[in-house]
């Protein structure tokens, strides 16, 4: 093949090359080439350098969709009660005629964070207050998020109950973040977003240095060992919420959510400390969440943020036809992590039937140029990708989740 290409290197480029007898016209993006057209003189009359640009820079620009889908894939593989008969052939067939990639497991934020461009070690707190329905002004501080938690003790280790699963009232949270306000005057400030939300902002000149403490996500419903590290500048962080413990073991809200036979709320989880990044920059056109740390990123950016829609069709048909557009679906963390199999059934095969054969037909028409499934799961952190025409590779055939399971855990070793 040869040819003269035509345009800048940040434009489409045109090709003339001969295939055969017959010189063809090709027009060339980032992705590769996208059609290609005889170039005899009707269509070189009617189908010009500038028509095929245009037609290239409509297609360059066309929806593309990236799905981040948490825990899409149940844990366990050999679990038959939960995965056997499980049909999600759009699903499976989308992933089928796919390009895989997979790395080591990464949190759900991690994941949504490198979706936007951003590194793992991000500090999540001040992006996800940023987010939050009456956001915070997270300017010129250092926040954590300090999430209310319910610790027991199940056969010598430590389990975690997230606030979500603790139906926390909003006078609850507030009356116990006053207390903390009033005890813990000196350190910090702390703020009540949600019932299960709360946040800790400390001065800005604050240095925690690397703060790894997993996101709460990652181990609600789940065995922990340690909450904070044992390193020198996070002595007072330690001592704060050894104190904090105490507080909340002799405040009155616990004390009638015990009377009442309600779990208590008798420790914190802090994690994603840090400042608001300086920059950032990145291609997404809109974000579709209720997660604050999805919203959150998309404020960040300047970009428009709008809710979930309850369907692929409600978001094709709100959706602007152009650009990259980020939603999230957060249906299956919670049935994963407190191994919930009947939930997770059900929530998946709702998935399959709003998300997942909607957005395969609009591949198949052409409403939707791209798709991108982006999952945080047990076997690493997993990515299809795939486009109109990859969906007619008809030979690779769809494999059943609990076959996609026990292939990736294989792989695992």
């Amino acid at each position: 093949m040869s040819g003269k290409a035509v345009g800048g290197a940040t434009k489409p480029l045109c090709y003339t090359f001969s295939r055969g007898r017959r010189p063809v016209r090709a027009v060339v993006c980032r992705s590769g080439p996208v059609f290609a057209v005889a170039d005899h003189p009707i269509l070189r009359h009617r189908l010009g350098v500038a028509a095929l640009l245009s037609v290239c820079h409509r297609l360059f620009n066309a929806m593309r969709l990236t799905l981040i889908v948490p825990e899409l894939l149940w844990p366990e593989p050999d679990d038959r009660d939960t995965l056997d008969g499980l049909a999600c052939p759009a699903l499976t067939t989308v992933i089928a005629r796919g390009r895989r990639t997979r790395r080591p497991p990464l949190s759900g934020e991690a994941t949504l964070c490198g979706a936007f461009g951003l590194g793992e070690d991000v500090a999540y707190a001040p992006l996800r207050a940023l987010g939050e329905e009456r956001p915070l002004a997270v300017a010129g501080g250092c926040w954590i998020c300090v999430d209310p938690v319910h610790l027991r003790l199940h056969q010598e280790r430590l389990i975690l109950a997230d606030g979500n699963s603790l139906a926390i009232a909003v006078e609850e949270a507030e009356s116990i973040v006053a207390e903390f306000n009033r005890h813990f005057a000196d350190t910090g400030t702390f703020h009540v977003a949600a019932p299960d939300r709360w946040y800790l902002r400390l001065a800005a000149d604050t240095d925690l240095g690397h703060f790894d403490v997993l996101p709460l996500s990652a181990v609600s419903g789940r065995r922990v060992g340690r909450q904070l590290p044992e390193t020198p500048r996070l002595r007072e962080l330690r001592r704060l919420l050894n104190e904090a413990q105490m507080v909340l073991h002799a405040h009155p809200v616990n004390e009638r959510r015990e009377a009442q036979g309600q779990s208590t709320i008798n420790s914190l989880w802090m994690w994603g400390a840090g400042v608001l990044p300086a920059t950032a920059a990145g291609d997404i056109a809109a974000v579709w969440s209720g997660d604050p740390l999805a919203r959150g990123l998309g404020r960040f950016l300047g970009v428009p943020t709008a809710a979930l829609p309850a369907d692929a069709a409600a978001f094709l048909a709100g959706a602007a036809p152009e650009g990259r557009h980020v939603a999230v679906v957060d249906a299956l963390r919670a049935p994963v992590h407190y191994q919930d199999g009947d939930t997770y059934r059900a929530a998946l095969l709702e998935l399959e039937a709003r998300w997942f054969a909607p957005l395969r037909r609009a591949l198949a028409s052409g409403r939707l140029a791209a798709l991108r499934i982006d999952a945080s799961t047990a076997y690493g952190a997993l990515t299809w990708e795939t486009s109109r025409h990859e969906q007619w590779r008809l030979w690779r055939r769809p494999r059943t989740l609990a076959a996609v399971a026990q292939a990736l855990a294989k792989e695992a070793g």
